[in-house]
């Protein structure tokens, strides 16, 4: 397969309307966005004491979360494992735990 039809293929939708992005794709790009949604979030907790806006994005990025397992791309026992090891370099490089 070339490189390029494989590109093609990832970005775009099989259901021949051109210009459609991959539901994949679009999930990637959709929970980029919301990533950048909760640095705001927290920006404004840190500037206004604010809650309101981590509240409704990390619940966005949870949904986000949702989807990436509902399509395969993850699986709760990976992130489960990977919030582990977050932890145990969180207990070792800060002050949180």
């Amino acid at each position: 397969m070339n490189i390029l039809k494989g590109m093609t293929d990832l970005l775009f939708s099989s259901k021949g309307k051109k210009g459609m992005l991959s539901k994949k794709v679009e999930l990637m790009i959709i929970t980029m966005e919301e990533c950048g949604e909760l640095i705001q979030g927290c920006s404004k907790y840190i500037r206004y004491g604010d809650t309101n806006g981590i509240k409704e994005e990390a619940g966005d990025i949870y949904a986000m979360l949702e989807l990436m397992v509902e399509y395969k791309i993850l699986n709760w026992e990976d992130i489960k494992h990977q919030a582990q090891i977050k932890r145990k370099k969180l207990s070792k490089f800060s002050n949180l735990l």
